[in-house]
């Protein structure tokens, strides 16, 4: 690799304030904003607006849709497609 032409990798927490929930990774983000993590260290930290903890497809609050459904009132309100 070609020195001085990658951002710098480090340690950063990243925060999501919906769900109340931080966890430590490694990234090339930066911020100006700090936190003190539980380890004593003092880490930048990104607030993101969703994450896994609030994810509803991660939450099991997914909403499936009924297609075949919505397909047989179709056809209830509009009659059946003739064949040729």
């Amino acid at each position: 690799m070609r020195k001085a032409i990658h951002p710098a990798y480090g340690p950063v927490v990243f925060r999501d304030r919906a769900a109340n929930h931080a966890f430590l990774t490694r990234s090339t983000m930066t911020s100006d904003k700090t936190i003190e993590w539980e380890d004593g260290n003092t880490y930048p930290v990104v607030d993101v607006e969703i994450s896994n903890v609030s994810h509803p497809f991660y939450t099991g609050t997914a909403r499936v849709l009924d297609t075949a459904g919505r397909v047989e009132r179709f056809e209830r309100r509009y009659g059946k497609r003739g064949g040729a």
